[in-house]
């Protein structure tokens, strides 16, 4: 569905725990769950309830809800309601949806607070450089390129008052992919919580949230996948409790270009790929759309900038830097109760 949910290459996130085939509701000391693909991936819910629960209704439920969203909020749906503002010629006010309104209102809160770091309207940045719907580009863009693309990007360009959003640059275009997902999560477990399930894990292709426990009254864990492209091995295991769980990574999506590697990520500050060593960056936080938002900016920023920007905002943040002979991880103080064994 999104072309920043595929640029964004978000880090395979495995649930530690027992897997068991869907079927109609069962006794609480089942994990029952529920699979289906969305917004261009996958998503998974496992739960645990001392109810029953109707496995067909409540699917019916989340495909419903995740249905919706895409059609408010995809890119890849010519018709959903992102796509019509972004058509919309004019500077004149566009109504939305209460959903989008609200996906909209934190993606321009993260943008101030970040000072621009995160911004959903970077996608002609993204297209530029190859890494959008369009594909792949052989040579880096020219720096007359980048000013003209720069020149119809930014979030200081777009006022959302009340239900209407309007911009001052007729061609502005708004991508809310960085921040979507985990809306969607965050939709997916407020439909388990109105169904009585309060023990789960949520995850659309890689975004998750958590809650409860196991029937075994054992806490949900999940590993953090290591950031390298020859193998599938865990970085760290975390026992987060309920939370968001978020992680934005750069080592798969990339090009090369006269041995300079250019990543995915863009600084919206500079009009170009990141530089340096970040690896990947994982934010807990109880909301998974805001974790998801985090995730991103925080792996634009350099390493010691995002720990800054953590500590100063009691963000709870991994962030993984590539060294000479291996990685290294930076906990902000908000993420160092969650690394105890």
């Amino acid at each position: 569905m999104y072309s920043i949910s595929l640029v964004k290459t978000w880090l395979a996130i495995v649930v530690l725990a027992v897997v068991v085939s869907c079927s109609p509701a069962q006794p609480v000391q089942q994990q029952m769950q529920l699979n289906g693909n969305t917004m261009g991936t996958y998503y998974v819910v496992k739960y645990y309830s001392d109810t029953v629960v109707d496995q067909s209704t409540l699917q019916q439920a989340i495909d419903q809800e995740l249905e919706l969203i895409n059609d408010l909020m995809s890119t890849y749906r010519p018709e959903s309601e992102l796509m019509r503002f972004n058509r919309h010629s004019a500077t004149t006010p566009f109504a939305l949806s209460e959903q989008t309104r609200l996906v909209m209102a934190e993606a321009l809160r993260l943008a101030q607070q970040t000072e621009g770091v995160l911004d959903v309207t970077v996608g002609p940045l993204t297209e530029l450089w190859g890494f959008g719907a369009r594909g792949r580009i052989e040579r880096a863009p020219s720096d007359t390129d980048i000013a003209n693309t720069r020149a119809v990007v930014g979030y200081d360009k777009l006022t959302l008052a009340a239900n209407q959003l309007s911009k001052s640059v007729a061609a502005l275009a708004v991508d809310l992919s960085t921040i979507a997902k985990g809306y969607g999560v965050d939709q997916v477990a407020g439909i388990l919580e109105q169904h009585g399930i309060v023990n789960y894990l949520v995850e659309i292709g890689g975004e998750m949230r958590i809650k409860g426990e196991k029937a075994t009254a054992k806490p949900w864990k999940i590993a953090i996948e290591k950031p390298v492209t020859t193998e599938r091995a865990v970085q760290r295991v975390l026992q987060t409790g309920d939370m968001g769980v978020a992680t934005s990574g750069d080592y798969r999506n990339y090009f090369e270009q006269d041995g300079v590697r250019y990543s995915h990520l863009l600084d919206p500050r500079t009009g170009k790929p990141i530089q340096h060593r970040t690896v990947s960056v994982t934010v807990l936080h109880p909301s998974c759309m805001t974790a998801d938002g985090y995730a991103t900016a925080l792996n634009v920023m350099t390493a010691d900038e995002a720990l800054s920007f953590a500590n100063r905002y009691n963000i709870a943040a991994l962030i993984v830097v590539k060294t000479d002979d291996g990685f290294t991880e930076l906990a902000s103080d908000a993420f160092k109760p969650f690394l105890a064994e």
